[in-house]
């Protein structure tokens, strides 16, 4: 039974807050159009934004997303001090497997709200079934925001497996993308009398691993990952060094907000132009809008500076492993190299579409590639 220490929680938006926003999206000053000759080649561009925000200020439903925040399952919990918010999907079936599902930034629990009742309750009798829990990372959503220095990965990872116990689940399976994905291989890795397997969308092989032998695909993978964080992470170096600094831009303008989080969606995409040929605006909007009335724009942010280049380079993992490269996902890593880190991977998959955001762009192969990906792992035991 789950510990008493773990209380229901409800959203409590309120119309003032709400007409605040709109008021500050009408009111909003906006600089002249973009001079690139390529569509986001120097980030949002102007048109699309404009488009995007006449729709969150007259026709965007918060209302809904609070509801099926509620019709999951909302829950609090004081851990190591700080207050965690995550949801709790319980399946029916007796057999299910507790599944711990990690989002990263600029993420939230609303990467998650479209595939938990799939995963926890499937259609399919044969299908694997599990009992979700979706936590909000320390600074994110509706948990707390730390006051002090010290919440990285190695300690989130450490309080997972307390909240998990305190649900009444010793043993769990765990996912993750981007820093959840981080967060999951800390989880492998250091707490194996807990951790069942893992399934991520991230793997980070040691440092300083020769490319001899790859495959022309996998030296591709990792010049692209090079690039990426030599000329396309910016937004990385800012909030690793100076992450109270464009938290004042996130925390009071939703202009500046949702232009900061859109660029990712829009260049971390399997899509040709628009976020919006694979992700629903809604589901963007479900995210940037959580920031924005949680007022985390800046403690989410500061995830980089307590974690950036973190991940211990001695760290292994020795649990069974699924992990999952999608194509357009921003750092991709040669099995040859996950292998020297994640040491029983007993499912690898390059699928042909999806992105950093799959649950949101695939969710059917997302669902199904988790559940097979956790078959092999429970398998491999």
């Amino acid at each position: 039974m789950p510990s008493s220490d773990v209380h229901a929680f409800e959203t409590h938006t309120t119309d003032a807050e709400l007409d605040d926003l709109r008021a500050r999206l009408a009111a909003a000053r906006l600089p002249e159009p973009e001079t690139a000759r390529r569509r986001w080649e120097q980030g949002v561009p102007l048109a699309d934004l404009v488009e995007l925000v006449h729709y969150w200020r007259t026709g965007y439903d918060w209302r809904w997303f609070e509801r099926r925040l509620d019709e999951i399952s909302q829950f609090r919990t004081t851990i190591d001090g700080l207050g965690i918010h995550f949801l709790h999907r319980r399946s029916a079936r007796a057999e299910a497997t507790p599944l711990i599902l990690t989002h990263g930034w600029p993420g939230s629990v609303a990467e998650f709200v479209d595939v938990v009742d799939e995963l926890a309750d499937p259609e399919d009798a044969a299908a694997p079934a599990f009992h979700v829990v979706v936590p909000s990372l320390p600074g994110f959503g509706y948990s707390d925001k730390p006051s002090t220095t010290g919440w990285g990965t190695e300690r989130i990872a450490a309080a997972w497996v307390e909240l998990m116990g305190r649900l009444g689940y010793r043993e769990f399976l765990a996912h993750g993308g981007d820093w959840g994905g981080n967060i999951t291989t800390v989880l492998g890795g250091r707490f194996p009398e807990h951790v069942l397997g893992i399934h991520s969308t991230f793997a980070e092989g040691p440092p300083g691993l020769s490319a001899d032998g790859l495959t022309a695909v996998e030296r591709k993978w990792a010049e692209d990952t090079r690039h990426f964080w030599r000329h396309r992470a910016a937004y990385a170096k800012q909030q690793a060094t100076r992450p109270q600094t464009i938290g004042y831009s996130l925390v009071d303008s939703p202009i500046g907000l949702l232009a900061w989080i859109l660029d990712k969606f829009a260049e971390w995409s399997d899509t040709e132009d628009s976020p919006f040929e694979t992700i629903s605006r809604d589901r963007v909007l479900d995210d940037v809008t959580l920031y924005w009335l949680t007022r985390t724009g800046a403690s989410a942010a500061r995830i980089y500076y307590e974690s950036h280049n973190s991940l211990d380079p001695e760290l292994r993992v020795d649990v069974p492993s699924a992990i999952t490269m999608y194509p357009r996902d921003i750092e991709k890593c040669p099995r040859p190299w996950a292998q020297e880190r994640y040491r029983q991977i007993v499912r690898w998959r390059s699928p042909e579409r999806g992105g950093h955001f799959p649950s949101l762009e695939v969710p059917g192969y997302f669902v199904q590639d988790l559940r097979d990906g956790l078959a092999a792992v429970m398998a491999a035991r």
